[in-house]
């Protein structure tokens, strides 16, 4: 499996990737994406930012993450200080014909290098409270559940809020 960051050329695929992706967490209760989000134009900037990473199975998009340092002001609701610098996990999606196959894990890794390189101690991620996979990987990968939030960008919703703090 190759990480690397995503370029221009990839949206057409990602969006495909998306596609397959989006219906299967819709249809497990999941409604934390849709088809307004993430769009072309979100993941677009991300590649402009230089903020998006994908995995690649034998030349195939396995899956993506947007590794970023934005976190929610929401945030704070369950104690974290959103001043601290922290690079955070968002649009970590995986390929369906992927799944089990250790794409998400090798995608929070690369956060953590990322982290790493940047000198940030603090890793942080949410994801919705119907996303059962998500709610498996993270604590075996290190992060610690630090509580429950709501997102003013997904009103209605309820997110799970898990940090990890890399050590020396």
């Amino acid at each position: 499996m190759l990480v690397r960051r995503a370029v221009g050329d990839d949206v057409v695929g990602l969006m495909a990737l998306m596609r397959r992706v989006v219906p299967l967490m819709r249809a497990a209760g999941n409604l934390q994406w849709g088809e307004d989000y993430p769009n072309a134009a979100v993941l677009e900037q991300d590649i402009a930012l230089e903020q998006l990473w994908v995995a690649e199975v034998d030349g195939a998009l396995a899956g993506l993450a947007a590794i970023t340092m934005e976190q929610e002001p929401e945030y704070a609701q369950v104690g974290w200080d959103i001043e601290e610098p922290a690079v955070v996990v968002h649009r970590l999606a995986v390929d369906t014909a992927f799944r089990g196959a250790g794409v998400a894990g090798a995608l929070m890794k690369q956060a953590e290098a990322v982290a790493r390189a940047v000198g940030i101690g603090v890793l942080r991620v949410d994801t919705n409270t119907q996303n059962e996979a998500t709610q498996r990987l993270f604590p075996k990968l290190g992060y610690v559940l630090a509580g429950e939030i709501g997102l003013s960008i997904r009103p209605g919703l309820r997110f799970l809020c898990y940090e990890k703090r890399l050590g020396d």
